[in-house]
């Protein structure tokens, strides 16, 4: 198993009311928690950011940008989407293969679209997803155990013992 992190659609434009931005906050401890682990064994973190040209949500705005309280460096590799699926049109796909990256943990926004998208993505190109329990985030917080019951999902705990 050779795995990579990726993060999905955490940026400043989705935390727009009370509920999504609890959910996102909340994901994101377990988020930075992934991403210190990966450092630490010096696997791949990924950053994934949604592009919404009809809406503005476009690099170089304030709402593309990551939030202050998420720990991607400018270093990690950014892929830019405009679809729920981040394989779809994008570098993705050969970053992970070019890296022999088989496995692909997933952290992010929003779970019951671009998570869920990505995770099926990801079956479609012969990877093998997971998701990190607890780091993904909903504006609708509910649909977050469905996402995780119709996906394979592991712990943090369980992830830095696989990894170690």
């Amino acid at each position: 198993m050779k795995p990579a992190l990726l993060v999905i659609d955490v940026q400043k434009a989705f935390f727009k009311n009370p509920e999504t931005t609890q959910s996102l906050n909340q994901a994101i401890i377990q988020i930075n928690a992934g991403i210190e682990l990966f450092r630490e064994k010096k696997l791949p973190v990924i950053c994934i950011q949604h592009i919404v040209k009809d809406s503005g949500l476009l690099p170089g705005t304030e709402g593309f940008d990551l939030p202050e309280s998420l720990t991607i460096l400018p270093t990690d590799p950014h892929i830019h989407k405009t679809y729920g699926n981040a394989f779809n049109k994008t570098a993705l796909e050969q970053l992970l293969r070019d890296q022999d990256i088989d496995t692909i943990i997933i952290t992010g926004y929003c779970a019951e679209y671009c998570v869920l998208s990505t995770y099926r993505g990801a079956l479609d190109l012969d990877f093998t997803p997971v998701l990190l329990r607890g780091a993904i985030a909903s504006r609708n917080p509910s649909n977050i155990p469905f996402v995780e019951n119709v996906s394979d999902i592991i712990s943090y705990g369980i992830l830095k013992k696989l990894l170690s």
